[in-house]
């Protein structure tokens, strides 16, 4: 009897991270529309099988607008962030390109003439984000069955 139990309460647990795991999909979705739709990019549609996602961390989603654009868009714990589709291939292409980019944008921004304390501790959060980003790029078993890069 425990047994069982012990079994149902798994099918429970499995079901419920599930479900959050969906939910956590879902709202990175509608903050990778919002924040394309705030720089006056209206998205169409997502290309599922070319987006991925790596809960709770980070989204990264091909989105096709109404004439005919497609943007990487990324989102998750970390800023969300966009760039054309054609700078990279695939997902994984994305994700180490937006890696390099925030580390060039941080650098930037440390180095300019006037730097405030939230400017300093967001070239940091880049910075960080960047490294944690190269770092789920390199991981060959994140990739398997996708188009490598």
């Amino acid at each position: 009897m425990s047994e069982q139990l012990t079994q149902a309460q798994q099918q429970e647990q499995q079901a419920l991270a599930e479900k959050q795991r969906a939910e956590w999909v879902r709202n990175q979705y509608q903050a990778a529309n919002r924040y394309l739709a705030g720089l006056g990019i209206i998205p169409d549609n997502v290309a599922v099988t070319e987006s991925c996602y790596l809960p709770p961390l980070v989204a990264l989603w091909k989105l096709n607008t109404r004439d005919k654009k497609s943007f990487w868009v990324i989102s998750g714990d970390l800023p969300t962030d966009h760039m054309p589709y054609s700078a990279a291939a695939t997902a994984r292409d994305a994700m180490r390109s937006f890696s390099l980019n925030w580390q060039l944008k941080a650098e930037k921004i440390v180095s300019s003439q006037s730097v405030d304390k939230t400017q300093h501790d967001f070239a940091n959060l880049l910075v960080a984000r960047a490294q944690g980003l190269y770092e789920l790029f390199e991981d060959d078993s994140l990739w398997q069955g996708q188009a490598s890069a």
